[in-house]
This record gives C-alpha cells, structure tokens and sequence, in this order.
C-alpha cells in the first residue's frame, strides 16, 4: 500500500522524497487501515452477552450519535449524526452496544443509504424489538469539495422496521422526538 501512496504522490505532481512527505506512505496506510476497521470486527463477538430481558415495551431513544465514513465512490470522508429509536418486545440492549453497531458499519466504506439499513437491519436482527428507526444526517465531502461544491448541504436518510413503518403516530413520535432532542 505504501508504494502505491507514494506513486498517487508522483502522479499529482509531488516529491514524495521531500521532508515533510517521507512519512506520508506510512501515515496514510495506518489512516485507511484506522477508518476502515469495520471490515475486520466482529458484530456478533460486540453484541455478546448486551441483551437483556425487560418488560419495557415504550421507545428508547438514542440522538446525536456522531458517525464519521469513507464515501465509496471517492475515499472521501462523510460525517454527522445517528438517531436510533426502538420499542422494545421484551428484551433491551446495553445502550452503548447502539453506538458500537453504527461505529463497526460506519468504518466500511459506505454510501449513506446502506449505512442507514445496515444499522436498522443488524439492530432489528439481533434485538427482535416490535420496531426500529434510524436516522443519519450527514455531509459528504465528496459534495463539498469537489463535484457540485455544495458547502451547506446535509443529506438525510431513514430505515424505519416494524411499527415505526406501520404505524404512522409511532413514526411521527420518533421523528418529533429526534428533532426536538437532536442538538444538530
């Protein structure tokens, strides 16, 4: 990998034997390995022994879950928050195995819409809730950067499973709840 860093180098017009460059290759490589370590987690080892039986059957409401991601189509990084919301159907999750589910997928090279279901999908798998929600708002500096340069765009995606996809009022909650607890 650090022979091809050091060719992109070359190849966009810069010396990679200038002082401030030797260490780039190298720094590069512990960065993608660091942003992409989802690949190499274990989803089912994380969720091990977190589930617990509750008679709890009211929403549980996670927001501004910061998510940092590779966009796929540049290497580019996206980033901004996740709103979880579940009901429980008996069983309840360790809360902060939430925020290690978003972080395992997060660090794959993404697009946001899969992002968004793979989280609602792995969640409602593993805690069989009587519904699940996910909302990620996030700007993509592939948008940004480059492209259509669009400084002040947020791209907003949505998995609603269960009665937050049945039920409109339950939906509704959800989504009042994210805006008026959602300090972003």
């Amino acid at each position: 990998m650090r022979n091809s860093i050091r060719d992109i180098l070359v190849k966009i017009g810069e010396n990679p034997e200038r002082t401030e460059l030797k260490k780039t290759p190298e720094r590069v490589e512990k960065s993608l390995f660091f942003l992409t370590r989802g690949y190499r987690e274990d989803i089912n080892e994380i969720l091990k022994d977190s589930l617990f039986e509750e008679d709890y059957d009211e929403m549980v409401l996670l927001t501004d879950i910061d998510v940092f991601s590779l966009c796929e189509h540049h290497l580019l990084p996206f980033y901004g928050v996740c709103h979880v919301g579940y009901i429980p159907d008996g069983k309840v999750i360790g809360l902060s195995k939430i925020p290690r589910v978003i972080e395992v997928f997060s660090r794959r090279l993404q697009v946001q819409e899969r992002l968004t279901s793979q989280i609602a999908e792995c969640l409602n798998k593993f805690l069989k809730p009587q519904g699940i929600a996910v909302v990620i708002k996030a700007r993509h500096l592939c948008m940004m950067m480059r492209g259509v340069e669009q400084r002040n765009t947020i791209v907003t995606t949505s998995s609603m499973l269960g009665v937050f996809r049945e039920d409109e009022r339950t939906r509704m909650e959800f989504l009042n709840l994210i805006h008026k607890n959602s300090e972003r």
